[in-house]
């Protein structure tokens, strides 16, 4: 499908555009998309664009100039969606079937478009990576440029849940973007402010930075490492920093990156400083990368459930760790966070595959259906509810087949719309 060049001026609410410059470079969750309304024009105006590009196939029939609604006439594809579009808006939806249908129409985007999001940071993430030896000030921009981007379309939704994603084969880029993530939707719980938050972001990016600079074999410490071998292990924080000022990073970012292994009750390395002398990005940062690294251990080292991740921070952490940001974590994660295996108190087994961060008690579960999987919203069931977290080991065969967790537990983010909760009833 051809795309032809227009003035952003000439821009109307219906009409699919593409914009150059990546995802970096604006708010919208693509960078290709359908404008939706007034609200998106006045953003896109608002880039500073002169011209951007537009696909008149994947526009809807009134969303084109004059000159061209009169002579060019869509493929049948299209004038179907534009009938279905239609009849969703001038005839509501009737009965609860109809919103699960679309409730899990809804789903499947929302899905769909976390998958991209988290590929497009993780790629980003490694081209900061790669460019810190030859141009470290350029890997600081990216970095920050990626914190922004991500921040920007995190505060742009009033509700933002935690999704589990499939992620993919770098470990190094899944847990950078697990504990940014995480991080940031803290961060934005506890109120900072938006400096704050780039600083947080930006740090969380690129805490373990230093590592690229140690031998692999030392980048996860091990309980049977020797003291040198301890030793190498905790100089990735000194290199990081090192690294940090390279890149030209804010003080609050490079706090991040020098404290991040610190603990509230002095016993962390490498300054054993109290939590008082801590940054609160870093106090973030420190039990988000604990809780990472239990689910997503290093080789070698078995990982417990996300379930039992908070169980032991909660039982080992509180005097470790900011009393103020750990009941913050807990909180928003849940009892039962993304990922977790579970079973139901109508017995079926699931996974947890999201949560909304300030309505944790109630999440969405893949379920293990006999032949099937079905996706349900715990909040949308009354009913229903999670009666225990299992480990895999737990779980019968075949649930475990249908469900497929992954080796690696992935986050990203994703808004989630307010919407007036219909409760339906569980299936038997």
């Amino acid at each position: 499908m051809a795309a032809t060049p227009i003035a952003v001026d000439e821009l109307r609410v219906g009409m699919y555009i593409q914009l150059d410059g990546g995802w970096l470079s604006h708010p919208f969750p693509l960078s290709n998309f359908r404008i939706a309304g007034p609200d998106q024009l006045q953003t896109l105006r608002g880039l500073g664009l002169a011209r951007v590009r537009w696909v008149p196939e994947k526009s809807l029939p009134l969303a084109l100039p004059a000159a061209a609604a009169s002579d060019q006439a869509l493929p049948p594809a299209d004038a179907a969606e534009q009938r279905e579009a239609a009849c969703q808006v001038q005839q509501p939806a009737d009965g609860l079937a109809q919103q699960q249908a679309d409730w899990l129409a809804a789903q499947r985007e929302s899905a769909r478009l976390c998958e991209r999001q988290y590929g497009e940071a993780s790629t980003a993430w490694r081209g900061a990576v790669e460019a810190l030896v030859a141009r470290p000030q350029d890997a600081g921009s990216t970095s920050r440029q990626l914190a922004q981007a991500m921040l920007d379309k995190m505060l742009a939704a009033e509700d933002v849940g935690i999704r589990l994603v499939a992620g993919g084969g770098d470990r190094h880029a899944a847990h950078a973007l697990n504990v940014t993530v995480i991080a940031l939707l803290i961060g934005r719980t506890l109120g900072l402010d938006e400096d704050q938050l780039i600083d947080l972001g930006v740090g969380a990016l690129l805490h373990d930075v230093g590592k690229q600079e140690i031998a692999e074999r030392y980048r996860h410490l091990e309980d049977g490492f020797s003291a040198p071998e301890a030793a190498a292990y905790r100089d990735h924080v000194a290199q990081g920093v090192t690294q940090g000022r390279r890149m030209a990073l804010a003080p609050g970012a490079l706090a991040v990156l020098a404290q991040h292994h610190e603990h509230a009750d002095g016993s962390g390395f490498p300054a054993q400083m109290a939590g008082d002398r801590m940054s609160m990005a870093a106090r973030i940062v420190a039990i988000v990368d604990r809780y990472d690294k239990l689910c997503n251990p290093g080789p070698g080292s078995p990982a417990v459930t996300p379930h039992q991740a908070v169980a032991m921070l909660f039982a080992q952490g509180r005097q470790r760790y900011d009393t103020t940001v750990l009941n913050t974590f807990i909180r928003m994660m849940g009892v039962y966070p993304a990922g977790s295996l579970v079973q139901l108190t109508d017995d079926r087994y699931a996974m947890v595959v999201g949560v909304n961060s300030s309505r944790p008690l109630k999440p969405r579960v893949l379920v293990h259906q006999p032949g099937a999987t079905e996706l349900l919203d715990l909040e949308r069931l009354p009913d229903l509810g999670i009666r225990r977290s299992l480990a895999p080991g737990k779980v019968p065969g075949a649930a475990l087949q249908a469900l497929d967790p992954r080796p690696r537990v992935a986050y990203y983010f994703e808004p989630i719309a307010r919407e007036r909760l219909v409760p339906v009833r569980a299936a038997p």
